[in-house]
This record gives C-alpha cells, structure tokens and sequence, in this order.
C-alpha cells in the first residue's frame, strides 16, 4: 500500500464540451476519459504532466466558483505563459500575498499559478 496521496480536484462547468475543448485546445491538455449518459456528457478529467483535473455539470449551482493552485518551477511557469499568450490564452497577472499568473476557463474557474516569492527587501539572500 502507498503512503501517497492521490487527489483530483473537481471543477464545476456548465457545459462538459466547451469546457474540454478550452482545456485541450487552449491550455494544452489531454482528455482521457469522459463519462456520458443518453448522449450527454456530465464528467470528463482531463490532464496535462500530472496535473489532473475533473470537470463535472452534475451541479449547476457550484459551476464556476473554483480555484486551483498549481506550483511550477519559474522555468515551466514562464514557459507555459509564453505558450498560452500565444495560443491566445487571455493570462492575467494576480497577487496573493505574492505575484501569481491567472487563468480563468469559460465558466469563471480560476487556475492560480503562483511565482517563487522574492526576497523582502534588506532581508538575506
């Protein structure tokens, strides 16, 4: 038995397709799996180098109300800012107590990545 956690948030959306269709095209990830019945879809994960991510319409009174932290090194981070900005991406700068890069899908999710906090001023290196 592992000692890990495995854990897969849930992002509420109202509509599975336009959502996924924004993760994989837009922002780079991959669908593997999607549940439907009678012809509609009502969950889907999708994913991108581990980062896994559930979109549900099972609630349509919780959709758009998420946010999701996600920690890269400031490499990846920059990287992947390069990578959205220019698939079109509309990327925002945010603070929380630190600089953060934001993403929000189309129901109003938030994708919070947040930059290596800097020195304070006069504080050691």
């Amino acid at each position: 038995m592992s000692d890990k956690w495995y854990a897969r948030p849930v992002l509420f959306v109202a509509d599975i397709d336009r959502s996924v269709n924004f993760y994989v095209k837009q922002l780079g990830f991959t669908q593997p799996w999607r549940y439907e019945e009678d012809g509609k879809a009502w969950v889907a994960q999708v994913d991108r180098l581990g980062c896994e991510l559930i979109l549900s319409s099972q609630w349509p009174d919780k959709v758009g109300k998420g946010l999701m932290f996600i920690s890269l090194d400031v490499g990846v981070l920059d990287a992947l800012r390069a990578e959205l900005e220019q698939r079109g991406v509309d990327v925002k700068d945010g603070e929380w107590g630190y600089r953060l890069m934001v993403v929000a899908d189309p129901d109003g999710n938030e994708l919070y990545f947040p930059y290596p906090a800097s020195p304070a001023a006069g504080s050691p290196k």
